[in-house]
């Protein structure tokens, strides 16, 4: 599947203060897109008078302009580095969702909307390129601390709505538009280290040892579409099926995807000790009570099962990336395009086909949906190519 590591990559330091950048940005692009745009579509639903359809519409744009251009900017940079898409990006996604705050039409909303999509889009290739870059023989714990950014930004992102939205209405997201400005010199700082260890690699790159797993790749893809379809079921459908105020059900959310944050930042760190693949599966697995429980639970109970299955639906979501980076070798801006883009754009799809069925049989078929779908990640899981080396085995 892929070459082993010489003895050089090994012990090559991690340079925190690269990933804790690359990880601050991603906290920022994350809490404006996969944060905010699916917890603004009740907001949205009331300010445009939607109906569920067209309320999903909203993350689909949101999604799909994402995931549609990363691996399309992912397959342009590894071809011809443009590290600048890092900032320009950033600056992108925060811009689109701040004018969603002034657009009094519904197509002008989707077209900011798709602005921050595709800032989004231009970001995560080559912000996970860079924490490739700099984590040296730390692989797994890099991309964790970095995955970790992103999924506290999701989390984050349903609190602005208590905290501050539901205060200043819709128009309170004018004050993202100054934020993109300050958004430039977090990452603006960094592009000096990321143009150099680009052009150090670019060279090695060609001396690369393994090949493309493609059919490794494929079943990848699917355990992180219905992962993905999980996650953006609940945040986007959630505060319409508990009997709660907006306010109540956005801090369940939280509690759901900042479980997810914590399961993201252990689940890479267990990774390195029993495998990519047995980490995956084994998630995937035991999220299936909690996914068929959420229905049924009320009070106490519902909160404690969503911190359960937040924590071990999203366990797998840094060591995907790296899984899809073991997985294309030769490819790593397009692997990471594939491995988030993806499961960006199919929670987009997701949210779509989760409306139309709300609008014909009622929220409550959503969640019968959402229960089914770890079981199927798992046994699709086990036919992925294994990771776990004589090495890790034998520390186990």
């Amino acid at each position: 599947m892929s070459g082993t590591m010489t003895s050089s990559q090994v012990k090559s330091p991690i340079f925190r203060r690269a990933v804790f950048t690359f990880s601050g940005a991603h906290f920022l692009n994350d809490l404006m897109t996969t944060g905010l745009v699916p917890a603004l579509v009740v907001m949205y639903k009331q300010a445009f008078d939607l109906n569920y359809t067209q309320s999903s519409l909203i993350v689909l744009v949101s999604y799909l302009t994402s995931s549609v251009m990363q691996p399309i900017f992912g397959a342009l940079t590894d071809r011809k580095p443009r590290v600048w898409l890092l900032t320009l990006g950033l600056f992108l996604s925060c811009l689109g969702l701040g004018l969603t705050g002034e657009v009094h039409s519904f197509p002008w909303l989707l077209v900011c909307v798709a602005l921050s999509g595709l800032g989004s889009g231009a970001f995560h290739p080559e912000a996970s390129r860079g924490t490739h870059l700099a984590a040296g023989g730390k692989k797994g714990l890099a991309q964790a601390i970095f995955q970790v950014g992103g999924n506290a930004g999701q989390a984050c992102g349903p609190l602005i709505i208590p905290l501050f939205l539901s205060r200043t209405g819709i128009h309170g997201l004018l004050w993202f538009v100054p934020l993109a400005i300050l958004s430039l010199g977090l990452t603006g700082q960094i592009l000096g280290w990321l143009g150099h260890r680009v052009q150090e690699t670019s060279a090695k790159r060609k001396e690369a040892v393994g090949t493309n797993n493609i059919p490794g790749v494929i079943l990848l893809i699917l355990v992180i579409i219905l992962r993905s379809w999980c996650q953006v079921g609940v945040v986007v459908f959630l505060p319409f099926f508990l009997h709660e105020s907006l306010e109540a059900s956005e801090w369940l959310n939280f509690v759901f995807v900042g479980a997810g944050a914590l399961g993201t930042f252990i689940g890479g760190i267990w990774s390195d000790k029993i495998g990519m693949k047995r980490l995956l599966v084994g998630s995937m697995f035991a999220a299936t009570p909690f996914a068929i429980l959420l229905p049924y639970v009320h009070g106490v109970f519902a909160l404690l099962d969503l911190l359960l299955f937040g924590f071990s639906v999203l366990a797998s979501f840094a060591v995907s990336v790296v899984y899809m980076q073991r997985l294309l070798p030769r490819n790593i801006a397009m692997a990471s395009g594939l491995s988030i883009g993806f499961g960006v754009g199919a929670g987009g799809i997701g949210a779509t086909f989760m409306g139309s069925i709300s609008d014909v049989f009622g929220v409550p078929a959503v969640f019968t949906v959402i229960s089914m779908l770890p079981l199927i990640a798992a046994v699709i899981g086990l036919f992925l190519p294994s990771d776990f080396t004589k090495k890790q085995a034998a520390r186990v």
